[in-house]
């Protein structure tokens, strides 16, 4: 081999050595971008996707509620997703502290409601951080880094201006034991025991107004931000006192009410 033709082929070997050193840097780089980039977005994307999986499935099994207490179906059966996190049920009997609510008038008379516990269905997201929950026939969000709160679903509360009607809807959600699901199940449920469901309709014994509501948050799932929203703004009541978003709790006015109708329910969730 002459010089000529041995300095050509280290020449070429030289260049194909330093092409594969290039390309190789470029897909390693390309690899380390996406994940760096492009894998925690589409975590992301995949969290949010499981948060708004579980609202609508909230709402369904709100839906579910309503036809159990309203419709008088005695049985419902949904087959869902969790993903992302876990769905469990706080039953009001043996959790004390979920949230409460009292109504009375301004008379001596012992209250109408007195420290009526909702129970709680509640989705947690392990990675993004957020509650959602179905209580007292809403369907209520919060995160856990933010004091705020939202309803993503109303009650069935009403109030009719003209005929100074309100009807107040109380769910109680209980189980028989401690449940909790993740992955793929069916919330199975039932309409309470009878004596639960009732209906007390003060119009034949007199009002003594003012009429009064407090309502008392949990100290740690605290939605009081989003039901002050919903007593205010959706059923024009007064603000008297508590700071929502603190976890205490809240008294409330309502407005002009002479005939009152107050119906409580309850749902048993028999498994997950």
């Amino acid at each position: 081999m002459t010089g000529k033709n041995y300095r050509k082929s280290c020449t070429e070997g030289v260049s194909e050595s330093i092409g594969f050193l290039l390309i190789f840097t470029l897909v390693i780089v390309g690899i380390g971008l996406v994940t760096l980039y492009g894998y925690p977005m589409l975590l992301q994307q995949q969290t949010s996707a499981d948060e708004q999986i579980m609202q609508k499935n909230m709402i369904v099994l709100q839906n579910d509620v309503k036809s159990l207490a309203y419709k008088t179906v005695p049985y419902k059966e949904t087959s869902l997703k969790v993903g992302g996190g876990t769905l469990k049920v706080f039953n009001s009997s043996y959790t004390p502290s979920t949230s409460s609510i009292k109504i009375y008038d301004s008379s001596v008379n012992p209250p109408f409601v007195d420290l009526f516990h909702s129970g709680d269905l509640m989705y947690s997201s392990d990675s993004a951080g957020t509650d959602i929950s179905l209580q007292n026939g809403a369907v209520v969000s919060r995160r856990h880094v933010e004091p705020g709160s939202v309803m993503l679903a109303e009650p069935r509360w009403f109030y009719d201006g003209q005929t100074n009607t309100m009807v107040i809807n109380l769910v109680n959600i209980t189980s028989t034991e401690t449940l909790s699901r993740a992955g793929v199940g069916t919330v199975q449920m039932a309409l309470g025991e009878p004596q639960f469901n009732k209906t007390d309709v003060l119009d034949t014994i007199p009002l003594v107004p003012p009429v009064y509501l407090e309502y008392s948050p949990h100290p740690v799932q605290d939605y009081s931000i989003a039901w002050d929203n919903y007593f205010q703004k959706t059923l024009g009541m007064t603000w008297i006192s508590g700071t929502p978003g603190t976890g205490v709790m809240l008294k409330y006015q309502l407005p002009p009410t002479t005939t009152l109708v107050i119906k409580q329910y309850e749902v048993n969730i028999r498994s997950l």
